[in-house]
């Protein structure tokens, strides 16, 4: 997983011009402030930021980039002289690979010694709240968005829309015959369904659009257009789910039901009549959609 690539700097706010010759004994660094610096922020991209600019203070360094696992950070430059080194948290290391503008000396070499642990803790500490948001706004199942996510997704989708004068639509999605999988087969099997509807989803929606699982075998998309591009979406979800051959093997399905917004809904009624609408393409025999059609404004 790539957490990003902190915004690059001009030559002057890097201090990295080619003409500055760096001390061989510079000022040495205040490590009680370095510490405060780095423990500032909880987001990773911005903590190995503010490590690359601590050491461009101290050492020729122009670039840097942190592999460990599946995930990387990269800081500054992407060429100079390589230097790989390792930063050990307990049996696993972190590889930093750093571009710098000359070799280091040996009193660099030591200085930058002693400023690389101080890295470790406060990157951890980050990786592990953005973590834990993750795992608070997403769903562990199908890695969807969960309810809480949605809930402010939704308010803020219709608020940037009104805004801007775009438009959204809501489509509310469940399995047919879901309880019955489960009750037959398992929940083991049930899982499997809802990991593979969650990836349907995901495979069927623009990168525009957001998808939620909100509970049980229930899911909806915030969909960035019409209700008629909604109405595309559910064609080519109910296409996806029918040609699937675990859905069509235990004989599952998918209903859905789709309302646009208009500038004065409510998330809440925006929701009840996408709900309605779902509950309607139930009715006439499950396996499809229902468009509910757009409400005029009320003065």
């Amino acid at each position: 997983m790539d957490f990003g690539l902190a915004t690059a700097l001009s030559p002057e706010e890097y201090r990295y011009q080619s003409e500055v010759q760096w001390p061989e004994s510079p000022t040495p660094p205040n490590l009680v402030h370095i510490i405060q610096q780095l423990h500032a922020s909880l987001d990773p991209r911005t903590v190995f930021a503010c490590y690359g600019k601590v050491l461009g203070q101290y050492l020729p360094i122009q670039g840097i980039r942190l592999t460990k696992d599946d995930y990387t950070l990269n800081w500054g430059r992407r060429y100079g002289i390589g230097l790989t080194r390792q930063l050990m948290h307990g049996a696993k290391a972190l590889c930093l690979q750093y571009q710098l503008i000359s070799p280091l000396t040996p009193s660099q070499v030591a200085t930058l010694q002693e400023l690389e642990p101080l890295l470790l803790q406060p990157l951890l500490n980050a990786l592990q709240y953005q973590e834990m948001s993750m795992q608070a706004m997403f769903d562990s199942l199908t890695g969807l968005g969960n309810r809480h996510y949605y809930s402010k997704s939704i308010v803020h989708a219709i608020a940037t829309a009104h805004r801007k004068q775009g438009v959204i639509s809501l489509v509310v999605l469940d399995l047919d015959h879901f309880k019955q999988l489960n009750d037959k087969f398992g929940h083991k099997c049930g899982d499997y369904i809802l990991r593979e509807f969650g990836d349907i989803i995901r495979g069927n929606i623009r990168s525009t659009d957001q998808a939620f699982r909100i509970g049980g075998d229930e899911f909806v998309i915030i969909v960035q257009g019409s209700i008629e591009a909604a109405g595309l979406l559910c064609q080519r979800i109910v296409s996806a789910v029918n040609q699937h051959n675990s859905f069509s093997q235990f004989g599952v399905s998918c209903s859905l039901g789709a309302a646009e917004a208009s500038a004065c809904l409510p998330a809440e009624q925006l929701y009840e009549l996408a709900d309605n609408a779902l509950y309607q393409a139930k009715a006439a025999g499950r396996n499809g959609f229902t468009l509910q059609p757009l409400r005029p404004n009320v003065a």
